[in-house]
């Protein structure tokens, strides 16, 4: 029965197959559809644990929000409330995904610019080691989408960026040092997310490529990653017509989602590809997906069409329900229910969660904090600052005769926190010397007053956001002021902690740096390399001038 899981890439020895197979014949039809599930924890609480253990899901995706004793109490009651082992996956992405209280990694477009596989492998590898003490063992990365439309928000940082050649060579060491660590990878967002400027979560997304043209990238990368033994991968709400119209007559059926689409899941994915993992559908509350149709049917299809596992409930009790009723009414075939149910058992002992499992400790961690486990990060952090343009040669900064700034800054923007968070830059200059405004509302944009204007923003990429850009109406308070630009009369620099195309929306702004995360060394570097006491990294793995001679000059 699991047999075929002696193969990669789960690898499976006598010990593993014999476990998995005991531990399947004794489920119950009831526990194997809670091993469908993946449910979110974003909450420290009894309602959270309760529905683990009515549930008994195969996985939960675990958001670190809490302080270090609060998450490892957590994650040791979660597993006290699973009878079977439990996967616990997380987007392990680094920059503002990084663990509140662990080392403050670069996020994967940053790394990206550095075009060095060894910074991933480092990084990846200080991201393991706090994830596997956190009792974290499937890490949702790499993301090897390509940076194709530089208008989409939920592509950007998260990306290796727009060449091939740097997504594969990055993603591959990602994989492989994640799975080394005793850490699941995944490959993401199948069929291949970045050349719809648009955002899932929101809606549906096209990957518009012809055959040829989709197999020469996205084919590759997937081929890549499966070829390094990539455990799972995550089927996404993004259609692939062109592939579809070669083999389906009905021209609505072209626009399917992958996450729903059996031709994408097991001919083209598993039967061309020979992919032999897992298969986890990406979050099943997203519009791409609920805009298809009602809850009910879509719960079932995502199985019967494919996925292994269901990402993320709108409401846990109701969506097993949901699937309960679609396999008692044979809309999920017993096949189906058993093959994915296999593999997510067949992923466990993959992992070695069959093996007795040591406590999650607060002592551990803090042994690891410790050490010099993630040394050279502040030094990665600091070489990730790219400069893009210095025009009239305005860096760097001379505080003697530039004292005055005027400082226009967005904040840290987050789709989970309401209010925008301070940034630290302004306060770093002061204590540089310079004597810093902070614009708020109600002041007037005046040049005569300052020396020089600073323009800050931070936005990285992420969910729900549809489209980043400079909303100058909001920025500068205003309608007259949305018009106002700084630059003909005084020395103006723009920095951008995220999302790297903001010159589209300020093409003669003289100085642009793109910084990608606003991590505290980060914003460091920054500083320094505005006073000349950093050497930017003159390199990177977008185009910061979106195709566009304009945005040159």
């Amino acid at each position: 029965m699991f047999e075929s899981f002696r193969n990669a890439p789960f690898c499976l020895n006598d010990q593993a197959i014999e476990w998995a197979e005991k531990t399947f014949a004794e489920l119950t039809l009831e526990q194997k559809i809670g091993q469908l599930f993946n449910l979110m924890i974003r909450e420290n609480s009894d309602e959270q644990l309760s529905l683990i253990k009515l549930i008994q899901p195969g996985g939960v995706t675990k958001f670190v929000v809490e302080g270090l004793d609060a998450e490892v109490k957590m994650m040791n009651q979660l597993r006290s409330h699973s009878t079977t082992p439990l996967l616990v996956s997380g987007d392990l992405e680094g920059g503002g995904m990084s663990f509140p209280f662990g080392a403050q990694v670069p996020n994967q477009l940053g790394l990206a610019g550095l075009k060095e596989e060894s910074a991933v492998e480092y990084c990846t590898q200080v991201i393991a080691q706090e994830a596997k003490l956190l009792g974290i063992n499937w890490s949702f990365t790499p993301v090897i989408d390509i940076n194709a439309k530089f208008r989409s928000a939920v592509v950007g940082t998260r990306s290796y960026g727009s060449d091939v050649d740097i997504i594969e060579t990055m993603g591959r060491s990602n994989i492989a040092t994640f799975q080394k660590h005793g850490i699941a990878a995944t490959a993401k967002h199948w069929p291949g997310e970045g050349f719809d400027d648009r955002d899932q979560h929101l809606v549906t997304t096209v990957n518009p490529l012809s055959i040829s043209e989709w197999e020469e990238r996205y084919g590759r990368l997937y081929r890549s990653a499966i070829d390094t033994n990539v455990m799972s991968i995550m089927s996404a709400h993004i259609a692939l017509p062109e592939y579809m119209k070669v083999h389906e007559a009905n021209p609505e059926e072209w626009w399917r989602p992958a996450s729903i689409n059996k031709l994408l899941n097991e001919q083209l994915l598993r039967g061309e590809l020979g992919f032999n993992g897992l298969i986890v559908s990406d979050a099943s509350t997203m519009a791409g997906l609920s805009s298809w149709g009602k809850r009910e049917d879509m719960i079932a299809e995502i199985i019967e069409n494919g996925c292994d596992m269901l990402l993320f409930c709108k409401d846990p009790i109701e969506d097993y329900a949901f699937m309960l009723k679609a396999v008692r009414e044979g809309r999920v075939s017993e096949a189906r229910l058993e093959q994915s149910v296999m593999r997510i058992l067949a992923m466990k002992a993959a992992l070695g969660l069959h093996n007795k499992q040591e406590d999650i400790s607060v002592a551990k961690f803090n042994d690891l904090l410790a050490s010099d486990y993630a040394e050279r990060i502040p030094e990665l952090n600091r070489r990730t600052v790219h400069l893009v343009k210095n025009r009239y040669d305005i860096l760097p900064i001379n505080p003697d005769k530039q004292k005055r700034v005027l400082v226009m800054s967005t904040g840290i923007k987050n789709t989970f926190v309401p209010l925008p968070i301070p940034l630290h830059v302004p306060k770093m200059l002061e204590d540089e010397g310079f004597d810093v405004t902070v614009f708020e509302t109600g002041m007037a944009l005046d040049t005569k007053n300052y020396d020089w204007v600073l323009y800050l923003s931070a936005d990285e990429s992420m969910l729900i956001k549809s489209h980043i850009y400079i909303d100058w109406m909001s920025l500068h308070e205003g309608f007259g002021n949305a018009m106002f630009r700084p630059w003909v009369d005084i020395p103006t620099v723009m920095v951008s902690f995220g999302h790297p195309y903001l010159l589209y929306d300020a093409p003669k702004v003289p100085v642009y740096i793109n910084a990608y995360s606003p991590l505290l060394e980060v914003q460091k570097a920054v500083v320094d390399g505005l006073l000349g006491r950093l050497s930017f990294n003159t390199e990177a793995a977008i185009d910061p001038f979106c195709g566009l001679e304009q945005l040159r000059y």
